[in-house]
């Protein structure tokens, strides 16, 4: 009897991990990236009842409006093992800010949603450059009939230039709250239902 609990919390744990681990995701690209050329979208899709699934993407404005148009990049029939699933081709898309979903149908008839807000492709931009700030070097010449340090004689200070460079953009999450919540209330139902069976087990034992 005192191991139940102990047991109890061990199956929560491992059934939260696999809530979590069976959840779709995108690692890449992430939220604020910019987009050029060939961009390859790594993540997962192949979880538990997967029925079908659709890479999508819409303009990042719209992105919340459930009436927002998507335009599919690729469907799939069959879940890709693959951390690289797919290709997006964003040449062929007009240079702004855009947003990715991959949904995934479950045989419930369920779906599920990763979205990726704030991309933004730029491939008629040209590639951000280092700059050198450029600076005024300034000699003061001294007779040679003054001494060092006397009034009207200075040491020149040299100038220096530093490097400045563009800062990247911040990669945040791409798993959304409402996800974590949905495994969280998933995984505490389950534990529930098999904590009342043991429960069960073991009352039906001691009346024998």
């Amino acid at each position: 009897m005192l191991n139940l609990p102990i047991a109890m919390l061990k199956l929560f744990l491992i059934l939260a991990l696999f809530f979590q681990n069976a959840a779709p995701s995108i690692t890449s690209p992430q939220n604020g990236e910019t987009l050029r050329g060939q961009v390859q979208i790594q993540g997962r899709m192949d979880i538990p009842n997967f029925a079908s699934a659709e890479l999508a993407f819409t303009f990042a404005a719209s992105a919340s409006d459930p009436a927002a148009s998507w335009f599919p990049i690729q469907t799939f029939s069959q879940p890709v093992t693959d951390p690289a699933f797919a290709t997006w081709d964003t040449t062929a898309v007009t240079d702004g800010d855009y947003a990715l979903r991959l949904r995934v149908f479950l045989q419930d008839g369920t779906s599920q949603d990763v979205l990726v807000n704030d991309l933004r492709i730029r491939n008629n931009e040209p590639l951000p450059t280092a700059t050198i700030t450029p600076t005024e070097a300034v000699f003061n010449f001294q007779p040679l009939n003054e001494t060092p340090g006397a009034p009207g004689g200075q040491t020149p200070t040299p100038a220096i230039a530093y490097l400045t460079s563009t800062p990247l953009p911040a990669n945040p999450a791409s798993l959304t709250t409402s996800s974590i919540f949905t495994i969280f209330w998933q995984s505490a139902l389950l534990v529930l239902v098999l904590f009342a069976f043991f429960s069960l087990i073991l009352r039906l034992r001691k009346d024998t």
